[in-house]
């Protein structure tokens, strides 16, 4: 076993080389099981270990030694099943949690975004139309989704839809289920107390796992090929029940998370997310109006410029720079989209953008089909998709935390451990 790991799992890269005139590369998932008590348990860290390594999108080794897990590999880009099959098996997994339960709890992750925004609307769709008490917890949110909150406060909607999260604590009992969204590590969700509250927990999430999960999830769905949590609700909506009626704002949110998560439909996109986006615009969502609610202020695009003039090319392909968010209203998502923005310069296979918000350093890292971020930063706490990833840093400065990313990025580099 340590012989393989110094090799870095070298069979990985072997086994693709398999030409017998198959389109695709052959590519190989291995769970290795080690320190555990016994043959048993040494076989419950092994299959754990494979479930990581499916969950993270295939192509790699993953070691679980006794609590710890080490990655290696899962530099290609995760396959999309063109099969639905999984998807309509776990909509009518999370039909029958429903029908069992009176009252519907569901969480995102802190700072919300459009793609945690419309798959919660779309999860307390399915709650209203099987007549669930049903409530998103709020958070602090980012100025580009207030546009689209602002569309449910109004009479058309309860009052409730939206809570704060001090308020569901007191709404917890045996009949409560939560479903968390968009996320799937604990330290990272609106409000981590309320998984060790509510015993009927489910997550449906798009993001590859890390060695932090839920562990006590009854339904867990999470699926690194889907572009957006977005698409994996719209999926759901179309298999859980035939009467579901989704309104104007809830088909626009949903297909902005898309949007969003896709850079335009650009990135990490497959078959079905065409068909799901397809499904919404059936539903009324509203190329045009998702536009206007896009649009930013001035202020931004001046920041996200600023940026973009400012970047640093390191080793002639990795963009780093800085955003500077003191006059912004939120510094991360300008940072985002500089980000994206960094990638349409020749050469450049990835970036990464830094800024400071709430005394929180955001990262913010981004690459087209070369590079994997999401290994990058994740051996810094972060994590993400292969192309879109991110990390944050409490207790640091901006030049501390560059730094960091630059100093590993180069290192990685010249262990040959970026690019495939």
């Amino acid at each position: 076993l340590r012989k393989m790991e110094e090799r870095k799992f070298e069979l990985l890269e072997d086994i693709k080389t398999i030409n017998i005139g198959n389109k695709m590369n052959v590519t190989a998932s291995i769970g290795i099981g080690a320190s555990g008590q016994g043959y048993g348990e040494s076989n419950e860290y092994a299959r754990m270990a494979m479930d990581m390594a499916l969950g993270r999108g295939g192509d790699q080794a993953v070691v679980r030694d006794g609590e710890q897990y080490r990655y290696f590999g899962g530099k290609s880009q995760a396959i999309e099943k063109t099969t639905r099959v999984k998807a309509r098996v776990k909509a009518h997994a999370l039909r029958e949690l429903l029908e069992g339960k009176d009252h519907v709890i569901i969480m995102g992750h802190k700072i919300m975004d459009i793609d945690c925004f419309g798959s919660a609307i779309g999860v307390w769709r399915i709650a209203q139309t099987m007549r669930k008490k049903a409530h998103i917890v709020s958070g602090e949110i980012n100025s580009s989704l207030k546009p689209f909150r602002d569309r449910f406060l109004n009479d058309e909607y309860p009052k409730d839809l939206f809570i704060d999260k001090d308020q569901i604590k007191e709404m917890v009992d045996d009949s409560t289920m939560l479903v968390v969204v968009d996320v799937n590590r604990p330290s990272l969700t609106e409000q981590p107390d309320l998984l060790s509250l509510i015993k009927t927990i489910v997550v449906l999430d798009h993001h590859r796992q890390s060695s932090e999960i839920i562990t006590n999830a009854v339904l867990s769905y999470v699926e690194p090929y889907a572009s957006s949590a977005c698409e994996m609700v719209s999926e759901i909506v179309q298999y859980i029940r035939d009467d579901i009626k989704l309104k104007p704002a809830e088909v626009d949110a949903m297909y902005a998370g898309m949007v969003i998560d896709t850079h335009n439909f650009t990135q990490q996109t497959g078959v079905r997310t065409f068909e799901a986006a397809a499904f919404l615009r059936r539903k009324g969502a509203d190329v045009i109006r998702v536009r206007k609610l896009f649009r930013d202020k001035i202020e931004n695009y001046m920041a996200k410029n600023d940026t973009i003039h400012n970047a640093e090319i390191v080793a002639g392909a990795f963009a780093f720079s800085e955003c500077k968010g003191d006059n912004l209203e939120s510094s991360t998502v300008v940072a985002a989209q500089a980000a994206n923005d960094l990638l349409d310069i020749v050469g450049v296979k990835a970036s990464f953008v830094f800024t400071m918000h709430n005394g929180i350093v955001f990262v913010s890292g981004r690459s087209i089909d070369e590079v994997n971020v999401q290994m990058i930063l994740e051996r810094l706490g972060g994590g993400g998709h292969r192309n879109v990833a991110g990390a944050q840093f409490k207790d640091e400065t901006v030049d501390e935390v560059r730094s960091k990313v630059k100093n590993l990025v180069l290192d990685m580099l010249k262990k040959g451990e970026l690019t495939e």
